[in-house]
């Protein structure tokens, strides 16, 4: 084996002699031109770099920048750090939230462990309700699920969480897991965010659902340890405005300096958080970008919404064909092109890499995802009709959504705006759903038809009530959809049902 190895070594050593005898020439290095002149057409080459690294951080904050417009939406609101924010009916076209449902009584808010642990008590559940959620970190990445298919299984508990620099200043992880606390693990960031979704039970209403959020409490570790410990501010959401998308101008570019002023600069993050410096943010200095730095910015920014709107749309990207048989569609509905990631908990990472551009297509337009994918919903995302062309604003197109829906709880089939991946703003409804049943007419099998149109005029008479706009009172853009099914019959529901495809009707 010595022998073996040592040819091998001695093998490799004469080649690599030999390429090093070999003296470059001009040829040899620029054989498509000449690199000083063609270098000489970048006029301003600081400028360029910027735009660059600007587009590169951009991608590769869109979690971030996701999480840290909660908090901020929080404080427009009224709230802050701590505050438990909740409504008493699901949200409307007024909130400005990435690819939210319109059936949920959402609880939600931020904690900062810059001052150190913090606990947050999440309720057991009721007769009434239960919890279905998650905590994040500052990169979105779960931590912690809670709920009955949680952490807690229902009992509710004691969530824990310990700042990265801790030193055991309340005893050791071991100590505290003795106290009966729940320990988040996977911390790496001072600012966490969760959101709780009620499962209603027995009968139970949105409003008992805003009542059962104000048992969750948010205090620090010392105030338990003292015994003083302080109520919890809860802050009522259902009539205030709330507006938490990542807007691509300069806010994004501040989203970022905040996810940086706020947050430990992680290790894996050290080398695209050096580039930021060349647009004006850096760890402990004011950001007061340059003119030129601002431009820049904007105009990476541009580029980076274009990359990410590219692959939502481009198949097999962001989202996949569900429905395929030996190579080909049978459907144009997709399912979230998780790969591994679901199984893994949604680091978006492997062994080898951070995976950049697959996190932040997620993120683009999707929030709070858990530690662990479960059954309880399933979402199928709608961005071509029955021909494989776009959905578009202008024209009218038939949803027919048949009685055997495979949800044990429910369905709902919501518009959102393809430049926001929000609701349609300024409207009255943004989807339908079982629900809305008893107001629909129904087809002799007990299919319904939903029909999604610009205005009232383009649906046929007497079908007023299957009607959804697909009109925004702030823009006219195209648009796709969200198909939920609430809590699946089973894990393969997929393999013996399919939903039918959006017709448009305008071209028939």
């Amino acid at each position: 084996m010595k022998n073996v190895l040592g040819s091998s070594a001695l093998a490799f050593s004469l080649m690599f002699s030999a390429a090093l005898a070999v003296t470059p020439t001009d040829s040899t290095f620029n054989d498509t031109g000449d690199i000083l002149a063609r270098s000489q057409k970048h006029t301003d080459i600081e400028y360029e770099i910027m735009v660059q690294r600007a587009a590169q951080a951009a991608i590769y904050y869109m979690p971030a920048v996701a999480q840290v417009d909660f908090i901020k939406a929080t404080v427009r609101a009224g709230g802050n750090y701590d505050t438990v924010n909740f409504v008493t009916e699901p949200f409307g076209s007024d909130k400005g939230f990435l690819t939210a449902n319109d059936t949920t009584a959402y609880a939600w808010g931020s904690i900062s462990l810059r001052n150190g642990p913090m606990i947050v008590e999440v309720p057991p559940m009721t007769e009434k309700v239960d919890y279905f959620g998650s905590f994040i970190s500052a990169w979105h990445v779960p931590m912690i699920d809670v709920g009955s298919k949680g952490a807690d299984a229902g009992k509710g508990g004691k969530y824990l969480f310990l700042p990265p620099e801790y030193k055991n200043e309340f005893g050791t992880v071991e100590e505290l897991e003795a106290q009966n606390y729940i320990i988040v693990p996977k911390i790496d960031t001072h600012d966490i965010s969760f959101s709780f979704r009620p499962t209603l039970l027995n009968g139970a209403t949105h409003a008992d659902a805003g009542e059962h959020a104000k048992g969750i409490k948010i205090f620090p570790l010392e105030e338990a340890v003292s015994g003083e410990i302080q109520p919890t501010e809860y802050l009522d959401m259902t009539d205030l405005p709330y507006d938490c998308l990542p807007y691509y101008n300069m806010t994004f570019i501040e989203d970022i300096n905040d996810v940086v002023q706020n947050n430990p600069v992680r290790e894996k993050d050290r080398a695209i958080y050096s580039m930021l410096q060349s647009i004006g943010i850096k760890k402990g200095e004011a950001f007061d970008p340059t003119p030129t730095q601002r431009k820049a910015a904007l105009e990476g920014l541009e580029l980076a919404y274009a990359y990410m709107q590219n692959k939502f749309i481009t198949e097999g990207e962001t989202v996949a064909p569900l429905w395929v048989q030996d190579g080909e569609k049978l459907s144009e509905w997709s399912f979230w092109n998780f790969g591994p990631q679901a199984q893994m908990g949604f680091p978006f990472e492997d062994e080898e890499e951070i995976l950049i551009d697959k996190r932040a297509a997620t993120y683009f337009y999707v929030t709070f995802l858990p530690s662990k994918l479960g059954g309880a919903t399933f979402y199928l995302t709608g961005l071509r009709d029955s021909d494989g062309n776009m959905l578009n604003g202008s024209d009218t197109y038939k949803l027919n959504v048949p009685a055997d829906v495979p949800a044990k709880d429910f369905w709902s089939a919501i518009v959102y705006n393809m430049e926001t991946k929000n609701f349609s703003r300024g409207v009255d409804r943004v989807g339908a759903s079982t629900k809305d049943l008893d107001d629909m007419v129904k087809n002799p099998d007990g299919s319904v038809d939903v029909y999604y149109a610009p205005n009232l005029d383009e649906v046929p008479e007497g079908y007023e009530a299957n009607w959804v706009t697909t009109e925004s009172a702030t823009n006219a853009n195209d648009w796709f959809f969200l198909f939920r099914l609430y809590r699946p019959e089973s894990p393969d529901w997929f393999k013996n049902w399919m939903l039918n495809d959006v017709v448009n009707i305008s071209k028939q």
